[in-house]
C-alpha cells in the first residue's frame, strides 16, 4: 500500500504539523515515509502545503505531480490541487474555507466541517487534528495508536498534557466527515 498525499491550506492552519504527525505515525508503524513541506511567506497567512507519502515498500522519489489524496483547506488550494488528483482519488475539504466546491466526478469527495467542530470544542488549535481524523476514517493510512505515539514524539514534553485532547479531536473528525 502506497498513499501519496497533499495537504494544503493557509499558513497557521496546522498543515505542516498535520503532515509531520502523519509521517511520524507511519514511521511508528514501521512504514516508509516522506514529508516534504513547501512554504515561504505562506507561513504567515499565504498558502502552504506538504506532500506526505506513506508506503509499505521503499519510496523512489518524494517529488510528485499527481496525488492519491488531497486535503484542501482553502479555495486557492482546491483550485491548485483538484486537477492534480488521480482519477479514483480522494479529496477532503473543509467547508469553511471553500467558496466554489469541488466539481470532479471521477474522484471521491468528502466534506469535513472541522473549523465548526473546533469552535464547538472551544479550541481552534485542534482544527488540523479534526481534519486528520477525517482522513483516517476515510482512508486509514495509519492507526490511532501510531498517531498517539507520533504526538508524543513530535510535541514538546510541556504539551504532552494536550495529547488526550488531540486524540479526542481525531475521533471527532472521524465522526463528522461526510461523503458528497
Amino acid at each position: 500500500m502506497t498513499k501519496e498525499i497533499i495537504i494544503s491550506g493557509f499558513g497557521g492552519q496546522g498543515v505542516l504539523s498535520m503532515g509531520k504527525i502523519l509521517a511520524y505515525s507511519g514511521m511508528m508503524e514501521g512504514k516508509q515515509v516522506t514529508w516534504m513541506p513547501a512554504y515561504g511567506p505562506e507561513q504567515r497567512g499565504g498558502t502552504a502545503n506538504v506532500t506526505v507519502i506513506v508506503s509499505d515498500t521503499p519510496i523512489s522519489s518524494p517529488i510528485l505531480s499527481t496525488y492519491d489524496i488531497a486535503i484542501v483547506l482553502n479555495q486557492p488550494s482546491l483550485d491548485k490541487f483538484e486537477p492534480r488528483l488521480k482519477s479514483g482519488g480522494i479529496l477532503i475539504y473543509d467547508g469553511y474555507g471553500i467558496i466554489n466546491p469541488p466539481t470532479r466526478t471521477d474522484i471521491s469527495i468528502y466534506r469535513i466541517d472541522a473549523m465548526d467542530k473546533a469552535a464547538e470544542m472551544k479550541n481552534s488549535k485542534i482544527f488540523n487534528m479534526i481534519v486528520l481524523g477525517g482522513l483516517l476514517r476515510v482512508c486509514p493510512v495509519v492507526h490511532s495508536d501510531g498517531v498517539e505515539k507520533a504526538l508524543h514524539k513530535t510535541l514538546p514534553e510541556r504539551y504532552h498534557h494536550l495529547i488526550p485532547l488531540n486524540m479526542e479531536a481525531i475521533n471527532a473528525g472521524g465522526e463528522i466527515i461526510s461523503k458528497e
